[in-house]
């Protein structure tokens, strides 16, 4: 993104300040400055690479530029930059992305959803870190009705090889008797590998659909199953407040 003049509202959201419309509040409060000088009206421009913006008296930094994606990833897709013995990889769907984006995270072969890539290091590492607790929710499609004792043993820790995990949300969708399966809505804070896997087996219900619909504030809305967008400059500056990253 180019550091010319721009409407100062972009310039703040850019940085983290908010969306768009509450940059807009920012400046019509006077809490924004221009080189020194008080700015409450919406169609002033200004050069981020020149010009000293304050918000509170605190200056302005824009991050580095960075590219944000979210793919609905397929089922039979392998989430890697690179494998010689996958037929199909995340990368071969990311037609016309020139930046070396990278997944954060990973979701199994078999598995469908939001996956998100970007070059932002920093910002992925906090994402996958587990000090973060960054939810990701899943509907979970597992086999047989689960009673409420299934249920119980989710939300409090279910004890796998590695330990213990930590409690989960479970919601019962539905019971879908016609393919005796129970249809389960599963929010984790943590990250182990083929967790809810692990945890639905370790509870009697092995999984049989697998699809993550929400990745910390990010979900597909109407997103078909192979195709991508870039995340939304309001998007961006949510993904770093839930980790801790003010600009």
């Amino acid at each position: 993104m180019s550091n010319r003049p721009q409407r100062l509202q972009k310039v703040l959201a850019r940085a983290g300040y908010g969306s768009r419309r509450a940059c807009e509040q920012l400046i019509l409060r006077g809490r924004v400055r221009i080189n020194g000088q008080v700015v409450t009206q919406l169609g002033v421009q200004a050069d981020p690479q020149s010009d000293v913006i304050e918000v509170d008296g605190k200056r302005v930094q824009l991050p580095e530029e960075h590219t944000y994606i979210l793919l609905h990833k397929p089922a039979g897709v392998v989430t890697t930059r690179r494998d010689a013995h996958a037929a199909c990889t995340v990368m071969d769907l990311l037609q016309g992305v020139t930046a070396a984006v990278f997944p954060v995270g990973r979701l199994d072969a078999d598995t469908t959803g939001a996956l998100l890539l970007t070059d932002d290091g920093e910002l992925a590492y906090r994402l996958t870190h587990p000090r973060y607790g960054v939810p990701k929710t899943y509907l979970v499609e597992v086999q047989g009705e689960v009673e409420e004792a299934a249920l119980r043993r989710l939300r409090e820790g279910v004890i796998l090889e590695d330990g213990t995990t930590a409690p989960a949300q479970v919601q019962k969708v539905r019971i879908l008797s016609d393919r005796k399966t129970t249809l389960l809505r599963l929010t984790l804070h943590e990250g182990r590998k083929r967790q809810v896997k692990r945890m639905c087996v370790a509870v009697g219900h092995p999984v049989v659909r697998l699809h993550r619909e929400r990745f910390g504030p990010l979900t597909l809305r109407n997103l078909p199953a192979g195709a991508w967008r870039p995340l939304t400059a309001e998007e961006v500056a949510a993904l770093r407040r839930t980790v801790g990253l003010s600009s």
